[in-house]
């Protein structure tokens, strides 16, 4: 609860020392170190017209003991119920990404990532393995629509969809399974299997030193996919407030409030009473996030248009249907490059 109050009085100074000090003669803009969101946030801007971006992002998320509902429990609440639990899940991603702007009102963007997971897990006898995953997943296509750039506002849509090119069937073994290796349960898999809608609407304002942003965003899943079940959808409302104190330097400070719902269906290979995670009982959740960052930006030389960020993320809130791992700390580092 500290931490909440911490960043809305963060933001709302900000906006308020803004407000006193505003130039409206001219447009929101890109070219400053806070033109772009936190690193963490996808979609956030556009581009003029002929203008090419092509970004990478290394994104570790790191998940580890317990939750029942939005209070910590133990290894031995779980294995109460279940044969295994896991203990600890990191999770790294790279992500590729490009943009394009046919026109001042459209901007088109793809995005492919690679994924490397890890589970550790104990089992009731004591026990311990741990159990991997990697592959490329899925593949997001989509375009943004400018609705206006005024006043150092923009507002800004986006509609795409993920093309599911992650794997849904990763194996590995286990200690019961040994030397074979079986299906690993949902959170180990590189893919959602299905062909998913992305749907966000971004507002942006800056001021001469500072900018806020706001994002609603949704992604709807549909039908179910081969393994006869698909994750729950998602929606997010992420707030951003940040600090230009250079020409080539900004501090940033973001809330993000979400939920992900159930997973509906279930892997009929999957023994739901073997571990927590291969029960769908144990999916979806409400959730909150405070992060801290800064961009970089060259505004001139050779290196002119490229931009690095990094943002280090915590939870602040979690309420978890069942029985999950626990969110920890999440690092993100990116860099884009934009030219024409």
């Amino acid at each position: 609860m500290k931490n909440i109050l911490a960043a809305i009085i963060f933001m709302i100074a900000s906006l308020t020392y803004a407000q006193e000090t505003e130039d409206t003669t001219t447009k929101w803009t890109g070219n400053r170190p806070d033109g772009h969101a936190p690193i963490s946030v996808m979609g956030d801007h556009t581009h003029g017209k002929g203008e090419i971006m092509f970004s990478y992002r290394y994104m570790y998320m790191n998940m580890e003991d317990l939750n029942r509902g939005s209070e910590n429990t133990s290894f031995a609440d779980a294995l109460g119920n279940y044969m295994v639990t896991p203990t600890k899940m990191p999770m790294q991603m790279h992500m590729l990404g490009a943009m394009y702007a046919p026109s001042d009102k459209v901007t088109l963007m793809v995005m492919a990532n690679y994924l490397t997971s890890e589970m550790d897990h104990v089992t009731r006898m004591g026990g311990t393995f741990t159990t991997e995953a990697s592959g490329f997943g899925d593949t997001k296509v989509s375009a943004m629509y400018k609705f206006f750039n005024k006043d150092r506002q923009q507002l800004h849509a986006q509609i795409g969809v993920s093309i599911p090119t992650g794997s849904i069937d990763e194996q590995d073994a286990t200690p019961a399974s040994a030397p074979n290796e079986v299906i690993l349960p949902y959170p180990m898999q590189i893919g959602s299997g299905t062909f998913d809608g992305e749907l966000a609407l971004t507002y942006l304002k800056q001021w001469n030193k500072f900018s806020f942003g706001t994002q609603a965003r949704t992604t709807l899943r549909f039908g179910k996919n081969d393994n006869d079940y698909r994750l729950g959808n998602r929606y997010s409302l992420n707030n951003w407030a940040a600090f230009s104190a250079t020409k080539w330097l900004s501090f940033s400070g973001r809330i993000e409030l979400g939920a992900i719902d159930k997973i509906e269906g279930a892997n009929p290979v999957l023994n739901p009473m073997m571990v927590i995670t291969a029960d769908t009982q144990n999916s979806g959740m409400t959730y909150a996030n405070a992060g801290l960052g800064f961009n970089v930006y060259a505004f001139e030389g050779s290196l002119k248009n490229l931009r690095f960020g990094f943002e280090a993320a915590l939870p602040i809130f979690q309420n978890m249907n069942g029985i999950q791992l626990r969110n920890k700390e999440t690092l993100t580092f990116g860099l884009q490059y934009a030219f024409k």
